[in-house]
């Protein structure tokens, strides 16, 4: 590792995501100097890889300017995590990944080492870093989208646990489930009633169809809750429960100093204003400080967090 990569004057980062990859670079200052995107190649590593290898190149040379000669250092979002055991992608819904040994491919590709985490780490650890928890000490970052996941940053580092599933919270159990809510919908992990399947875009949905037989989105949900529509409001209360017992279960176990919540569902303002006067009932304390936090860079804080993989 060079000592231009240790405190690079450039940092790049690139998303990768099931439709598109997309790259940032940001100066020392946290300023971003580049963004372009592209497509993702469906189902083809080789081409994956060569498409990232590509962006980079380019986000290289269109900041060649600020780097004074030497290369910036590349960090890489990813749907998925390495296996501490194999060295291989693990977990990933882009299922062409899984098997491969992606940081080693990148490297030899573009030509220099490159950083991968996971893309809720990523989100954390924008968001710690100069977005809604940049005060904060410890901080957990939620993702409330097509599945449930998570990210921790403590003292702007990402935790990393021996089984690299750090943030593993959807696949946990709804906390303290009410009668209605047990066993609990069935979950692709292969289990019943795992927080996924209540706080998911999807799980929300499928939470409305069957109290009202009705389909819609968590998108409609959430705009008809917003014009009055009573099964929807309904809905989004349940949800706002549900979520007060998941994030309280967080705070008693690893307190942190700020939960900011990333996701399609976290555009849902209800989430900011309802949520934390119900936690007291859940958390095992007699004061509850944490604050949930909408991000400061929303849909861009994962490629900003790629990028700040480097110190």
């Amino acid at each position: 590792m060079t000592s231009q990569s240790q405190n690079p004057a450039i940092r790049i980062g690139i998303d990768l995501g099931g439709t598109k990859i997309e790259a940032i670079a940001l100066d020392q200052a946290g300023h971003e100097r580049f963004r372009h995107r592209i497509p993702t190649p469906q189902g083809d590593y080789a081409s994956t890889v060569r498409a990232i290898a590509g962006i980079g190149a380019k986000a290289q040379s269109e900041t060649q300017q600020f780097v004074s000669g030497s290369k910036a250092s590349i960090g890489v979002g990813i749907p998925g995590t390495i296996s501490p055991a194999t060295g291989l992608i693990k977990g990933a819904n882009s299922v062409c990944l899984i098997g491969h040994a992606l940081d080693v491919d990148l490297a030899l590709a573009i030509g220099q080492p490159v950083r991968l985490a996971n893309d809720a780490d990523c989100f954390a650890l924008s968001e710690a870093s100069d977005g809604a928890g940049s005060h904060g000490q410890i901080v957990f970052g939620a993702i409330l989208g097509t599945g449930v996941g998570s990210g921790l940053v403590i003292d702007k580092k990402i935790v990393r646990g021996p089984n690299a599933i750090t943030g593993e919270w959807g696949h946990n159990p709804l906390p303290w489930p009410t009668d209605d809510e047990r066993p609990g919908p069935s979950c692709y992990c292969g289990r019943q009633g795992c927080i996924e399947t209540f706080l998911s875009g999807p799980g929300l949905s499928a939470d409305f169809h069957r109290a009202e037989r009705r389909n819609l989105t968590a998108t409609e949900i959430a705009a008809s809750a917003k014009r009055g529509d009573t099964d929807a409001t309904l809905a989004l209360d349940r949800y706002v429960n549900r979520l007060a017992r998941a994030l309280g279960t967080i705070i008693n176990i690893i307190d942190p100093s700020v939960i900011v919540l990333g996701g399609g569902l976290s555009h849902i303002e209800r989430l900011y204003s309802d949520v934390a006067p119900l936690l007291p009932q859940y958390v095992f304390s007699d004061t509850v400080a944490t604050p949930i936090r909408p991000p400061v860079h929303g849909d861009a804080s994962g490629v900003r967090g790629a990028a700040w993989l480097w110190p």
